[in-house]
């Protein structure tokens, strides 16, 4: 699973070549070869029976299957094509179609055998590595590198090779001569990260190739499914059962990079603002003072040894934004240490003052970072339950003792949870009705319903949504959506329509140690038939988004499960908020238009965009440089037409003061002003009734 979007699963795990389990002790044989053992034969063919006996949509074991297995794990050993000769993937070719019958008979040689020729071209790539590092490079070439070679052919041989790895450490120490360092010291970093790279590798086990070569075989059904050897399913139920001391973010490890995959709503990093998911951390430091600890090819695991500590204490990140791409350049930031528990992160509110057209509106909003139930307490009846709803209810009725006029849900980078939660929140501003369809593998249909008359707000609300919206988050937009409940504001939404359930396989397989796995086995639907799979809920009014759906969202997995169509089943949809839209958009436009914090959002998203897109870089130091000056002169120039316009305040030494920032969520701040425009026209509307 790649994504943290899921209804019943918190935490997610991506596995990737250099993603181990294993233990950073472990006896280090550089020449040894790695075989299957008979356990690993038996939970592949397990796996093959749960997934075609019980997937929602098992796909046709055929050659073609075999051949999207084969390219994902070659891809998952040699994502850059970095290190394998074309004349290791021609030898490899006879292993292309009869991956699939393999499923069956738990024959795992052909990945074995893929790997072991990784690990061995591995130790001549490092060796090749180290002696290029040991001398100055000759960085006044007007050369360049492209980055993106997805269609790149593999080297036909070892010079051709060596030409690839030395353009490709030039690009490594240009970054970070540009962050900082001297070009000897730059060196003496990518050295000791090269030999950490090659320590987790050959420190591999049995266990951690076959989970490499189970992610591609489940990826290939669809990406929600997969597996979980033992020792990654003893460490998740950990995860999922105790409560951690640390900056509060799931990390993965990615392309030889520690990569933040989710941050976790209410933890430091979220607090901080300084962290997005995707950012990539290099370097970590304990303390005020401490010294940077370079973390580029290190195991998930072991980063996180560092990263973790006592509550209170500092850390320190050297990371690379996910928004700048490439050409990103280190930016070090501090964090405290906080305790970070599941349960804690609760709705929480908050009253925004609003004026447009000369009136001002009291405005709360309730931002929700995840549908979570105590089950345990609703279990045992117990009167005052932790749970999503119970705490909107409560929030509701204090902001309506304080006055306010709309509510705004921000639902924004909720990955989920509680579908029974999705269900009981909805009912708060519904009377009864249905909320979502569940569709089984076997066709029946199943029309999930809320049955409470009582409705806690039925006032003008909008709910803010983006891309990290997923699941239980879009049964709830897509409903309120559906009845015309409310404005649906912000990015489309994730599109994750697909339901999981988790299997014991250890349970099932007569006492053997064989691991979990997940699987599809369902997927929902909305009340009025469309799927909520891929296409997601997309807003009434769309905000500007820096990422595109098909860059981050369901649609960028090509195993993904197809959008689809059931019926529509009976609700009661109210007809007035349809026909004001067009009213609320019109306003929006011409509002975000005058509004120059919003256009600068606007554009530094766009410049984000161009970031991201650019894959040739020179290799000329001096070039390099001229574009980073280039680069913070546009920062300094807005920084200072910001601040003419009393956008932002500045300190002497130019810096932004930031309890200072005028506007510090244009977003929410222009929600704000679309539900104020909803509610004069509510307003108008009950006026000309009443007369």
């Amino acid at each position: 699973m790649r994504t943290p979007l899921f209804v019943a699963v918190i935490f997610l795990f991506i596995f990737s070549f250099n993603a181990s389990v294993c233990s950073q002790t472990s006896t280090v044989d550089t020449s040894k070869s790695l075989s299957p053992e008979e356990r690993h034969s038996s939970a592949m063919q397990l796996v093959s029976m749960f997934v075609e006996r019980y997937h929602y949509s098992p796909k046709t074991v055929d050659d073609s299957l075999s051949a999207w297995i084969y390219n994902d794990y070659l891809k998952s050993l040699d994502f850059q094509k970095m290190y394998f000769l074309q004349s290791d993937v021609d030898e490899f070719s006879k292993y292309k179609f009869v991956l699939d019958q393999n499923m069956g008979t738990g024959n795992l040689v052909p990945p074995f055998d893929m790997f072991n020729k990784y690990k061995e071209r591995l130790n001549e790539r490092i060796k090749f590595v180290l002696t290029i590092l040991e001398k100055p490079l000759d960085l006044t070439k007007n050369e360049e590198i492209n980055l993106d070679r997805e269609k790149a052919g593999y080297a036909k041989d070892e010079k051709e090779l060596n030409e690839l790895w030395v353009k490709r450490i030039k690009f490594d120490v240009i970054g970070l001569i540009l962050g900082g360092k001297e070009e000897k010291d730059a060196r003496e970093v990518l050295q000791k990260r090269y030999k950490n790279l090659h320590k987790a590798v050959l420190q591999y086990k049995a266990d951690d190739v076959f989970q490499i070569y189970m992610s591609s075989v489940m990826e290939s059904i669809d990406p929600h499914s997969s597996y979980m050897s033992p020792k990654t399913s003893q460490d998740f139920n950990i995860n999922m059962s105790q409560s951690l001391e640390g900056i509060g973010a799931t990390l993965t490890s990615e392309n030889d990079y520690v990569t933040i995959v989710r941050v976790v709503p209410g933890g430091p990093a979220s607090k901080s603002g300084l962290l997005d998911d995707g950012d990539r951390i290099i370097a970590v430091a304990q303390g005020d003072d401490g010294e940077m600890v370079d973390i580029v090819g290190w195991r998930t695991d072991d980063a996180v040894q560092l990263i973790r500590g006592a509550k209170g204490t500092v850390v320190r990140l050297s990371i690379l934004k996910k928004k700048d791409g490439a050409n990103a350049i280190p930016k070090e930031i501090k964090l405290v240490r906080e305790k970070i528990k599941i349960e804690e992160q609760s709705a929480k509110k908050k009253i925004i003052e609003i004026n447009e057209d000369g009136k001002q509106y009291k405005i709360g909003v309730i931002d929700v970072p995840s549908f979570y139930l105590d089950f345990e307490g609703k279990r045992k009846g117990e009167k005052d339950f932790k749970s999503t709803s119970n705490d909107v209810k409560k929030i509701l009725d204090t902001l309506k003792n304080e006055g306010v006029s709309g509510i705004v849900m921000d639902l924004r980078n909720n990955g989920g949870g509680s579908l029974v939660e999705a269900i009981e929140l909805t009912g708060l501003f519904i009377s009864t009705g249905a909320v979502v369809q569940v569709k089984e593998a076997d066709g029946s249909v199943k029309v999930n319903k809320d049955t409470d008359k009582s409705i806690a707000w039925d006032g003008p609300m909008a709910v803010l949504i983006n891309s990290g919206s997923a699941s239980a988050s879009e049964i709830f937009a897509a409903a309120i959506q559906d009845y015309g409940r409310g404005v649906i504001l912000g990015e489309q939404s994730f599109g994750k329509g697909t339901v999981q359930n988790l299997i014991d396989l250890d349970k099932v397989s007569g006492g053997q140690k064989l691991g979990q796995l997940t699987l599809t086995i369902a997927k929902f639907y909305r009340i009025s038939g469309g799927s909520t799979q891929h296409k997601g809920v997309i807003p009434d009014i769309l905000f500007p988004s820096a990422f595109d759906p098909a860059e981050t969202g369901e649609s960028s997995y090509p195993t993904a499960l197809p959008w689809d169509k059931i019926n529509a089943t009976a609700f009661q949809a109210s007809s007035g908020l349809s026909s004001s839209i067009t009213d609320l958009a019109a306003k929006h436009e011409t509002r975000t238009g005058k509004n120059n914090e919003y256009q600068y959002f606007i554009k530094d998203l766009n410049k984000s965009k161009g970031h991201r897109g650019k894959k040739v870089f020179s290799l000329n130091l001096e070039k390099r440089k001229l574009e980073q000056e280039e680069i913070k002169k546009e920062e300094e120039a807005r920084k200072k037409e910001r601040a003419n316009k009393g956008l932002i305040e500045l300190d002497k030494d130019g810096k932004v003061v930031k309890e200072k920032l005028v506007v510090e969520d244009p977003l929410l701040e222009e929600s704000g002003h679309i539900l104020a425009n909803l509610i004069e026209i509510v307003d108008t509307g009950k006026k000309a009734k009443k007369n």
